[in-house]
């Protein structure tokens, strides 16, 4: 299924001598389970796009799909609700307020929704992640890991069609950002969430199952990524997979088969 499609976005900034065009005609498409990586050097649209993925900035021209659904076809009231009920947020920065327990900063947003998420899958979030014993901590008391998984927790816990992330690891050391890149690919691959995720690191990009390289702009390459068991990821261009921009979406393949997860998104309160 293809849960997240931009069809020709472009977006300029500006007029005149002042015109910078930060995306220019970029397609791709992301399937469910997919953890997909957006690359590229400073300056090259890669926040701009997913921004406008995310329905966080509007493309001058072109079109967002999130599960079929067309952002250019709402007003701003039911973009507000598409963002809330099924798109999921992951920074840089933590974002958690101090205080509140971790789990309190978890359920926060659907609490604000009048939402109660689904025991099932809260549970399955919160072991995947290893939060069990740290509910009941404030962040002052967690280590900057410990805090950037209660807010991946917080932005998946509503049980999203896509997480976008930007620079998830970016405040983190070595050792905390693997194991926070591990997680992310372990809930796509047994839950089947799907995950998109700017960053300039290339091991960061190698845990993923697909790297989208963008240069001023445009889509300049697609290079699968073989994950091999036990292994660590090594990026490598699949025959036909590196596609030179303006020609078909960076797309990959169909949902990969995944461990059913549970059935129901959330329910009223």
């Amino acid at each position: 299924m293809r849960v997240v499609e931009a069809r020709g976005l472009t977006k300029v900034y500006g007029e005149g001598e002042a015109r910078v065009l930060a995306l220019d005609s970029a397609s791709l498409v992301v399937g469910r389970g997919e953890f997909v990586a957006i690359m590229g050097p400073s300056g090259s649209g890669k926040s701009t796009l997913l921004h406008c993925l995310a329905g966080l900035d509007t493309p001058t021209s072109g079109n967002v799909l999130i599960a079929g659904q067309d952002l250019a076809g709402i007003n701003d009231k039911q973009l507000t609700t598409v963002r809330r009920d099924r798109l999921g947020f992951i920074f840089q920065s933590f974002n958690l307020l101090p205080t509140l327990t971790a789990e309190e900063n978890i359920l926060l947003p659907q609490r604000l929704a009048h939402r109660k998420p689904a025991r099932d899958w809260y549970d399955a979030v919160i072991s995947t992640l290893g939060l069990t014993d740290r509910l009941t901590h404030r962040p002052n008391e967690l280590s900057g890991g410990q805090q950037q998984r209660v807010a991946v927790a917080r932005a998946l816990v509503g049980r999203p069609e896509v997480v976008f992330a930007d620079e998830p690891t970016g405040a983190l050391d070595t050792t905390s950002a693997a194991a926070l890149l591990e997680t992310l690919a372990g809930m796509c691959e047994r839950l089947g969430q799907t995950v998109v995720m700017v960053t300039h690191d290339e091991q960061a990009a190698a845990t993923t199952n697909r790297i989208i390289r963008l240069r001023d702009g445009r889509i300049t390459g697609v290079e699968a990524v073989r994950r091999p068991a036990g292994g660590h990821a090594a990026p490598a261009a699949a025959p036909g997979a590196r596609r030179a921009a303006g020609h078909s979406p960076a797309s990959g393949p169909a949902a990969r088969p995944t461990t059913p997860g549970p059935t129901p998104r959330t329910e009223a309160r």
